[in-house]
């Protein structure tokens, strides 16, 4: 019998702990939701309500399972399947992050590639970069008066930091060396950043690509709880307050699963990018 490789024995590990964790879930819950039952005088009268428990990873399998054989289901604007609620949610990250994109990189560049831009747009960056993301709702809201092209503008001004930073770093990075190659060679300066500072530069561009793709599905959820309608923010704040604590549970687990997959598909076009001297 062969040994296990070092992958397999971290898969393993892993399926390991999700059991165990599981079993442990399972079985404390029960004592606990019967902690938060009603006493018997208080049935008896019909007075007082039962408590919302914290259900067992029984009853969120049996939630994900209803919810993912007909996740595209539409009963109404607040009756929407997973799917779709996803989907929303997908199409505002995606909006948002690609206009930061189109901005961040090229003023990344510019940055990287000129010590007086980078003096002079320094200051902006250090003053509007730690401002908390959700701090500029109420404004997006008061000006765009629409609360999607307002969630939008939220992952958009979420996102273009990490690239811009990271695009900056890498282009400043680059050695010199081949800058002055591309020079003898009479590359102009256009040609000079595609063929020879690009490539160059990319893993770190990627980088910062991926850090922005998970800080703005991070923030998407807590934008779309502001504004509400759709989205797999919206679809949290709604099942909280009907107090469907299952279908909480079983929509955070599909955020940590969306964001998981977006952020392996960066992983994938970080190790495509990569290069070794």
């Amino acid at each position: 019998m062969t040994a296990l490789s070092l992958n397999q024995r971290a898969a393993l590990l892993s399926v390991i702990l999700l059991i165990v964790g599981l079993c442990i879930w399972e079985v404390t819950i029960p004592a606990q939701q019967a902690a938060g039952e009603l006493t018997e005088y208080e049935r008896l009268t019909g007075g007082g309500t039962p408590k919302a428990g914290v259900p067992p990873p029984s009853k969120v399998i049996e939630k994900a399972w209803e919810q993912l054989s007909d996740p595209f289901y539409d009963a109404g604007p607040n009756d929407k399947g997973i799917g779709i609620q996803i989907g929303y949610s997908i199409y505002r990250v995606l909006s948002g992050y690609l206009l930061a994109a189109l901005l961040a990189i090229p003023l990344g560049f510019l940055i990287g590639m000129s010590t007086i831009a980078y003096k002079a747009l320094n200051p902006f960056i250090q003053v509007l970069r730690p401002i908390s993301p959700l701090a500029w709702m109420p404004l997006a809201l008061f000006i765009i008066q629409d609360s999607e092209q307002s969630a939008i503008f939220v992952i958009f001004i979420c996102s273009i930091w990490p690239m811009l930073i990271n695009t900056a770093f890498g282009v400043a990075g680059v050695r010199k060396d081949w800058v002055n190659v591309a020079r003898t060679h009479e590359l102009g300066s256009l040609r000079t950043a595609f063929i020879v500072i690009l490539p160059a530069a990319a893993p770190t561009i990627v980088t910062g690509m991926r850090i922005s793709i998970g800080i703005a599905w991070l923030v998407i959820v807590a934008a779309e709880m502001l504004v509400g309608g759709t989205g797999i923010g919206y679809y949290v704040w709604n099942e909280w307050n009907n107090l469907d604590l299952t279908s909480v549970i079983f929509s955070i687990l599909m955020i940590g699963v969306v964001g998981m997959a977006l952020d392996a598909m960066f992983g994938v076009l970080q190790r495509y990018v990569a290069y070794s001297e």
